[in-house]
């Protein structure tokens, strides 16, 4: 008996042991299954990317509805809303403060850094049970700045009317009178009013002079002079007739920017954010409000040509070219003037601004002498220095008598000279080269001793000549005649029949080459009767007999008939 309840109590212990076990090794199972751990994993990254798309659309939802609610234009809000990616963002909140830098060649944007010293400024002086920045003095604040004059009367009480606002005594909510000499967009000689009629600290913009009045609705108190002479009723001026006027007759003298038109059209123009100070810029990045080009585009010319000043400078010259025929002519006194606005930025790889320029391109005839004005180019060069590097140039031509436009957007390399190296400049395709003969080296186009005017379409007609143009740098010299020894070749061919139509040589000395140092300038007109309209391309090979060395530049133009 003891045996068999031995043998029954081992048989349970035995059962207990293999469920337990078995049930251990579901359990085990269970949580190492990698299916289900890739899952939850998967989860839990979905979750966190969420959260963190969530953060960061309301990131930029602040900064537009929030940091820069005031001086973001509608388009501009249009584009940033229509943006997909953060990199894009980002890249717009960039261009946004850099488009109003006043000066962005310096590493501070001097109006980012005012503009939040503003919002600070509200939220520390204008606060009311609300944010500083979101009241009426702190919007026209942080758009506008400090105001050049202001009058406050933070406890109203009694006030005696000007003559403008009809005279007479009577008692007014706290108010403040700010005036700005000019705000651009707006106007000049703008006055502000804020009123505060329930005594909480939070000043609204007033409409009217008659907010401010607080015994506007006490029947025989605080009467303007005209409803004191019973020329006029309180009823009247609170129906909003002119309490100054008597059948239409002036009686007391009234503002013309208190008038009720012009303050209406003065309180819809401070509702409008800021005008961005590079309106031509503006067109280039594609922010403005004015229409796009897309039809009538004037049709201009751009030459970039490089030539070396030191190893870490190189001359960058930038030449624009329109065509006379195409400017619209208006009289100027007894001239026909025609004149374009030229815009440009330059930017390095990162988007930073490196130079700018902006002038006017002018050109005037006498009436007789127009006719054949109209054949002619008007030409344009800006020369700026700028570190080996790959850049990018937003250019805006505008005809200002048309209107007419043209906006281009050219990547450029600015080559590295390494030191002792043949080298040269840019091979500049010419429409004149001038020597200055002694005379003073002043004004556009100027390279050494010789004036170079670029042909920026490199278009030439049969009967004109092909300038050509180069500096040769660290030429060898020959020790026995202390001078370089050069081979110049120059070669005209068919462009995609390799046939060649111009060939000749020189030594480096004829012609209107000239030498300084260990460098050779070469300047050669080369007449083009002979060709027929069509493409060519023109290499020039410089070959060192000191050295042993050789390069070669080349270029391309076309050939049209005469008109």
């Amino acid at each position: 008996m003891s045996l068999n309840l031995n043998r029954s109590t081992l048989r349970r212990i035995a059962q207990v042991l293999i469920f337990t076990l078995l049930s251990s090794s579901f359990t085990v199972f269970a949580q190492d299954d990698p299916k289900k751990d890739k899952e939850r994993e998967k989860r839990k990254r979905d979750q966190q990317r969420a959260s963190e798309k969530e953060k960061m659309g309301s990131v930029y939802k602040k900064w537009m509805d929030e940091d820069v609610a005031y001086i973001i234009t509608d388009e501009e809000k249009k584009i940033f809303k229509s943006l997909k990616t953060d990199d894009e963002r980002e890249q717009f909140i960039e261009q946004f403060w850099l488009r109003r830098d006043p000066d962005p060649d310096t590493d501070v944007n001097e109006y980012r850094e005012e503009y939040y010293q503003r919002i600070a400024y509200a939220n520390e002086n204008f606060a009311s049970g609300i944010p500083g920045w979101k009241t009426d003095r702190g919007r026209i604040y942080i758009m506008f700045g400090k105001p050049d004059e202001k009058e406050s009367h933070p406890s109203g009480g009694s006030y005696n009317r000007p003559i403008w606002e009809g005279g007479g005594t009577t008692s007014t909510f706290p108010f403040e009178t700010w005036w700005y000499r000019y705000l651009e967009g707006v106007g000049s000689d703008i006055e502000i009013e804020f009123v505060d009629p329930t005594g909480s600290g939070e000043y609204r913009i007033a409409r009217n002079a008659n907010e401010k009045d607080a015994l506007l609705y006490v029947p025989n108190a605080g009467l303007t002079l005209s409803e004191e002479l019973g020329l006029t009723t309180k009823a009247d001026r609170i129906a909003g007739y002119n309490a100054n006027n008597t059948n239409g007759n002036q009686l007391f003298g009234q503002r013309a920017k208190d008038q009720p038109f012009e303050r209406l059209a003065q309180l819809v123009a401070l509702q409008r954010a800021p005008k961005v100070k590079f309106k031509d810029l503006e067109a280039t990045l594609g922010f403005s409000e004015d229409p796009k080009v897309n039809v009538d585009v004037l049709a201009t010319g751009l030459a970039i040509n490089f030539a070396r000043v030191t190893d870490s400078a190189i001359m960058t010259s930038f030449t624009i070219q329109l065509e006379n025929s195409d400017l619209v002519y208006k009289s100027r006194g007894p001239i026909q003037e025609a004149a374009a606005n030229i815009h440009a930025r330059i930017t390095n790889v990162s988007g930073r601004r490196v130079g700018l320029f902006e002038d006017v391109v002018t050109s005037g005839y006498l009436p007789e002498q127009l006719e054949a004005g109209q054949k002619s180019k008007s030409v344009y060069q800006k020369d700026l220095p700028l570190p080996p590097g790959t850049y990018k140039i937003d250019l805006v031509v505008r005809d200002v008598n048309s209107g007419r436009t043209d906006i281009k957007h050219q990547g450029f390399v600015v080559p590295r000279y390494s030191e002792g190296e043949l080298s040269s400049s840019t091979l500049v395709l010419a429409s004149r080269l001038e020597p200055l003969n002694g005379r003073l080296a002043t004004g556009q186009f100027i390279r050494g001793q010789m004036k170079v005017i670029p042909n920026a379409t490199a278009e030439y007609k049969s009967d004109q000549a092909l300038g050509l143009y180069m500096q040769v740098y660290n030429v060898a010299i020959d020790q026995a005649t202390l001078r370089p020894s050069v081979d110049i070749e120059y070669v005209i061919t068919h462009s995609g029949k390799d046939k060649e139509v111009v060939k000749f040589k020189e030594d480096g000395k004829s012609g209107m080459s000239s030498l300084n140092g260990q460098q050779i300038t070469l300047a050669r007109m080369i007449s083009l009767k002979q060709l027929q309209p069509g493409s060519y391309d023109v290499a020039v090979k410089v070959t060192d007999n000191v050295a042993g060395k050789t390069f070669t530049r080349k270029e391309v133009f076309t050939v049209v008939k005469p008109s």
